[in-house]
């Protein structure tokens, strides 16, 4: 090691799911949206004038604040928006985890989790999942210094009940509480209505998932007026301008279309339904999803051998090489096409 190596900050980084390039593949690895975005995305793109890109974008990004704030019936003073989920996540856990007594999240959830805690010098507990994968609010009574958790988890696909997501409210008054609802557009209860009640909860979530924008990286979070402050606050400390023009003024195009978007997430639902059926009658396992993937797990076909097999048909899906989950894999919901061309391999494959 040369010397100044010896002040580097060594890290486990995170590791994304693979990006393949091409236009003969089918991509069900990253939970992006099949669709396209909203039609007034693509409108506004077209007139988008180019001089706008000489100077700083607005650092408040007030325009895509006060839209998400008007759809979702809160104040502006309210909701947080960054460069995707991911940024979002790391001002919260920056901001609210400095106790010094550990953070609680789920042995099996988002691997973004234990980086930014490994980077920022947080300890974490991970209390484990049940046999089907769900979290059992008692583990989350314990002292601690924070909670935060994925609702739909990730990358289960499993939904946590809005009653006993409250429950953890209850026990964890003294400390920040994320919900992480990158997923709760394709099934189940968004905690945004607690928050009335519940000063110490941030809800976050993302336009890369259900608003089929992920390239264009916009997270946003809801919260008390006091915790949105403090993210400010170390925002205004670390980077003023986290989001480009173009994501606020396209993201206020996609908050517009609400006919849309329930027409896109209520196909992507409907596919999953039927996709539950075929896994099932080819010999997969898995937990209900309340997501836009499926865990799945096959009864007698090992989950790494049938990664391979499937990429090497330019079939992409998510292979997590890990404790408890390392027989299963992730796959995204893609069109009925896409969906129907898997299931054809798999149907030869296994045969």
């Amino acid at each position: 090691m040369r010397p100044w190596e010896a002040y580097f900050r060594r890290v486990v980084p995170y590791v994304p799911g693979e990006q393949p390039q091409g236009s003969r593949l089918i991509k069900l690895n990253t939970n992006e949206n099949p669709y396209p975005p909203a039609p007034g995305v693509a409108e506004a793109l077209k007139h988008m004038d180019a001089e706008l890109f000489r100077k700083y974008p607005d650092p408040a990004a007030a325009g895509l604040v006060k839209a998400l704030a008007d759809r979702y019936g809160l104040g502006m003073d309210q909701v947080f928006v960054g460069v995707g989920s991911d940024d979002v996540l790391a001002m919260a856990f920056l901001t609210f985890f400095n106790s010094g007594k550990p953070v609680l999240f789920p042995d099996v959830t988002y691997s973004f989790y234990p980086v930014w805690a490994d980077l920022f010098g947080i300890p974490y507990e991970t209390p484990a999942l049940d046999e089907e994968f769900r979290i059992n609010p008692r583990d989350y009574d314990r002292e601690n210094g924070g909670v935060v958790f994925p609702n739909p988890n990730a990358p289960t696909g499993s939904f946590l009940p809005l009653e006993q997501v409250e429950d953890i409210l209850r026990h964890n008054q003294d400390v920040a509480v994320i919900v992480d609802e990158a997923y709760i557009d394709f099934g189940g209860s968004s905690a945004i209505s607690l928050l009335g009640q519940y000063e110490n909860l941030l809800v976050v979530q993302t336009f890369s998932k259900s608003r089929s924008m992920a390239g264009m990286r916009i997270g946003y979070a809801f919260g008390s007026p006091a915790l949105i402050r403090a993210l400010e606050d170390v925002k205004y400390s670390y980077n003023s301008y986290t989001m480009n023009l173009p994501s606020i003024l396209l993201g206020v195009e996609a908050v517009k279309d609400e006919a849309y978007f329930r027409q896109t997430t209520g196909k992507i639902v409907e596919v999953r339904e039927k996709a539950k059926a075929r896994f099932r009658a080819l010999g997969f396992e898995f937990p209900d999803s309340a997501a836009n993937f499926l865990f799945v797990k096959h009864r007698t076909v090992p989950a790494r051998e049938l990664f391979e097999a499937l990429r090497r048909q330019q079939i992409y899906v998510r292979y997590f090489d890990k404790p408890r989950i390392s027989d299963y894999l992730r796959v995204t919901i893609g069109t009925e096409e896409e969906m129907e061309a898997l299931f054809a391999f798999l149907e030869s494959y296994l045969n």
